[in-house]
């Protein structure tokens, strides 16, 4: 995939976005509580959070969608929410479900977006850059969801954003598709536009994003890159192995060098800061007791690891 700007952005100084003090609330419900931060221009930001973390209705302002109740957000040197008529002419929004018109072809709906703007990128490329060749003429009512999905990207990108919003972008796609797509996000920052990504998916974060935010309860509670973030907090590996239930928690915990135990849908992880020493006591204990760790394995901490530590959920609570 492959899509190249067309010259006309207006030329942008600073930050692509800045978000200051935002505040939003609903009823007793405080769901953005005084968040800060700026993107970069070129850069993909990912935003991480748990259902009902903030993360999207902060996005939504960002895009001039939402009023705040405080505090400034400028989008592009713009106020997203005095000039949202402006900016959304050099935005592009992709949302994890996107209304169709049922009827109308992959064709005929980009044509029809692309209607909206003042300019816009040809049908073709972006058919061609989304891999919707063999489905241009297809209705959209008939697109199996990984193909809606690169539809939706497809109209985020018919005005040439120089700033794309991304929510969830590769749900329902095949691993072949999302790879595809992840190839298109960073040559899309790497020609300029300023990518702002809100995903489920680990994996895809740490692959994509130069530096991430994770909220909750209407926080940023961490910001910076992956490395920093999982370097800043966890200074130990995970030595990991099939669950043996004949090994309590004490006894594991008791073992050299470790410092906490894991215990997850059939699998057991002891933490250390001496990987040798933990698994050579572990090989001693589980000889005293006749049974042997399956599928051992040492990994450093992730993402996800990061994501638990920081919110005690799981990213679809």
């Amino acid at each position: 995939m492959s899509v190249q700007r067309t010259s006309g952005p207006v030329a942008v100084t600073g930050p692509a976005i800045r978000v200051h003090e935002l505040r939003k609330r609903y009823a007793d419900i405080q769901a953005v509580d005084g968040v800060s931060f700026e993107v970069q221009r070129g850069e993909i930001f990912g935003m991480l959070g748990p259902n009902g973390a903030g993360k999207t209705t902060t996005v939504e302002m960002m895009e001039g969608l939402r009023v705040p109740d405080s505090g400034e957000v400028r989008v592009l040197d713009l106020d997203a929410t005095r000039q949202a008529s402006a900016l959304k002419q050099r935005i592009g929004v992709a949302l994890q479900t996107a209304a169709l018109y049922p009827n109308l072809t992959v064709t005929e709906i980009i044509d029809l977006f692309g209607s909206f703007y003042r300019r816009s990128r040809p049908t073709q490329e972006l058919i061609d850059a989304l891999d919707l060749g063999e489905r241009r003429d297809a209705a959209t009512k008939v697109l199996s969801g990984g193909q809606r999905q690169r539809l939706s990207v497809a109209l985020a990108l018919v005005n040439d954003p120089e700033v794309l919003f991304l929510d969830e972008p590769t749900t329902g796609m095949d691993p072949q598709a999302r790879r595809s797509l992840w190839g298109l996000v960073r040559d899309l920052a790497a020609r300029g536009t300023t990518v702002v990504l809100t995903t489920h998916y680990m994996e895809e974060a740490e692959e994509l994003c130069d530096r991430i935010a994770v909220m909750d309860h209407g926080r940023v509670l961490e910001l910076g890159t992956v490395s920093d973030l999982v370097s800043q907090r966890f200074h130990e590996r995970a030595v990991r192995f099939t669950d043996v239930p004949a090994l309590t928690d004490p006894e594991l915990a008791a073992l050299p060098g470790a410092t906490r135990v894991v215990r997850d849908q059939g699998t057991a992880e002891v933490w250390t800061r001496d990987v040798a020493a933990t698994i050579g006591g572990l090989l001693a204990l589980t000889r005293e007791r006749a049974v042997e760790p399956a599928d051992l394995a040492v990994r450093r901490a992730t993402l996800e690891d990061l994501f638990l530590e920081l919110t005690g959920r799981a990213l679809r609570d």
